[in-house]
């Protein structure tokens, strides 16, 4: 799935390239995943494994957010927090009332999506997450980890007990800490970062990280971002690699990238 949108705003235009893809991988039969690239909204919802109505779980939240979010227009912080906890809501109506540990329907979620936070506050990318599907940053050269894990490893990591090497390898690594559906209450972790020139963002669910670490997908990325190679192969490029190196669990990826311009007519280039 590859996309371009283009945002008219008052102070001025944001074009928006994004490419998606989910696939069951090599070894899984069901895919869990589910996926939304859908200009103001690009997120990754990955069904909890051994868990009830995985699928189904992460395909409600793409349902929840469908109906909450307005397409091609700007949304706000508020509105995309009331997606997350309708989105909550709604996947915890799958589980019975007497359901308990992996019975209990539940999905991760991780996301970015463009917004207008306030008369005084502009335009930002709202990034949000639940789980462990992650959320980097990409400057064109540079990968980093902008959410952090909410997992039994991560919180090893963060005490000193392991390092973050063992944990990639620990064989707790896939037990999650938070996730939509599993409580009355999400606790959603959310970063706003200001809109501005060039910006680039990946998310993913585990099935990439699993088989390519952060060298890995920054080699991926730096092939595929250059404008010879063209922007849309990179969600493909990035499925492909992880399922050449075995593809053990269902593989979603979302790349999305922004460019910031001033409004038509008035001299000026973006940077």
């Amino acid at each position: 799935m590859n996309g371009e949108s283009v945002l008219m705003l008052p102070t001025g235009v944001v074009r928006l390239v994004f490419s998606a893809r989910s696939d069951v991988g090599s070894v899984r039969a069901v895919n869990e995943d589910s996926v939304m690239a859908q200009c103001p909204v690009f997120l990754v919802a990955d069904g909890m494994g051994g868990h009830a109505r995985g699928d189904l779980a992460s395909q409600t939240v793409i349902r929840v957010f469908d109906e909450h979010i307005e397409a091609d227009v700007p949304s706000t912080p508020e509105r995309i927090l009331d997606a997350i906890h309708s989105s909550n809501d709604a996947v915890r109506d799958l589980s019975a009332v007497d359901d308990i540990g992996a019975a209990v329907s539940g999905t991760t979620l991780a996301g970015v999506a463009f917004v207008d936070a306030g008369e005084n506050e502009g335009f930002h990318w709202m990034a949000f997450n639940v789980g462990d599907s992650r959320i980097y940053t990409w400057d064109g050269s540079a990968l980093e980890q902008l959410s952090v894990d909410h997992s039994a490893v991560q919180e090893m990591v963060d005490a000193g007990l392991i390092t973050a090497e063992a944990a990639e390898k620990h064989p707790e690594r896939n037990v999650i800490t938070r996730a939509i559906g599993a409580d009355e209450f999400v606790d959603t972790d959310v970063w706003l970062l200001s809109a501005t020139g060039r910006q680039a963002f990946l998310v993913c669910s585990d099935g990439l990280t699993k088989e390519l670490d952060s060298d890995d997908i920054t080699r991926v990325l730096a092939a595929h971002t250059d404008a010879a190679e063209g922007r849309g192969n990179v969600a493909d490029a990035l499925v492909d690699e992880a399922i050449a190196r075995g593809g053990r669990d269902n593989i979603t990826v979302v790349f999305v990238e922004s460019l910031l311009g001033p409004p038509p007519g008035d001299g000026t280039h973006s940077a």
